[in-house]
């Protein structure tokens, strides 16, 4: 007689099962990774884009007083890196180097300039004005020409970007260069060109009215 003896099959252990768990993951993106990058099947599986947005509404208008007398371009390169204590950057941390340009307006505010301001002679032959200031206005980015160099993210950051309703945000470095624009801008000069261009304005606009002496300050 003969008996058949059998092995109960074995079982995975955890630990093994969350290792093959991530391999799976890891196969997946890499398997995504290599499809994006053949020709012909970004063609194949590419996305169309339709446009259902709704019209702009009209909110408000604002009436202008201040004259726009300067524009300065700005260009500065970001270099935004967040890491993770505890875990090596390979897991956890984003790095990005974006190049942000801008321009800054540099305006006089005429709407601010008083009776008391403006001094006139009897003859109409001679004015002094006194303006305020220049200032500058906010930095507005050029999204035409900015863009992110590289973008460097860890394991845990790549896959929470599955799941994010706005993965590859720029937001972050946007917003420094911005603010890095902006710094520039304050030391840039911009607001004595300002002057200097409202100045020539103001003059050539009064002289083509008959006036022979113009004095224009500032303060």
């Amino acid at each position: 007689m003969s008996t058949d003896l059998r092995r109960p099959p074995r079982r995975m252990p955890g630990w093994a099962k969350a290792v093959a768990a991530l391999v799976v993951v890891l196969a997946v993106l890499f398997a995504g990774i290599r499809l994006a990058v053949l020709p012909g099947v970004k063609d194949l599986l590419g996305t169309e884009t339709h446009d259902r947005s709704g019209p702009a509404l009209l909110k408000s208008i604002d009436d202008m007083s201040r004259y726009d007398a300067a524009s300065g371009n700005f260009q500065v390169v970001v270099d935004l890196e967040k890491d993770a204590k505890y875990l090596p950057d390979a897991l956890r941390g984003t790095r990005t180097l974006y190049v942000g340009a801008g321009t800054v307006e540099a305006y006089v505010d005429l709407g601010r300039v008083g009776e008391k301001d403006v001094t006139v002679n009897k003859d109409r032959t001679s004015a002094t004005l006194r303006l305020p200031h220049a200032r500058l206005g906010r930095p507005a980015l050029d999204a035409d020409h900015s863009y992110a160099v590289s973008k460097q993210r860890g394991l845990l950051d790549r896959l929470g970007d599955l799941f994010s309703d706005n993965p590859d945000s720029e937001h972050a470095v946007q917003k420094l260069a911005v603010s890095r624009i902006g710094e520039a801008a304050k030391g840039s000069g911009l607001t004595a060109r300002a002057e200097s261009n409202t100045t020539d304005m103001l003059e050539g606009l009064l002289h083509s009215l008959g006036f022979k002496d113009v004095h224009v300050t500032y303060g």
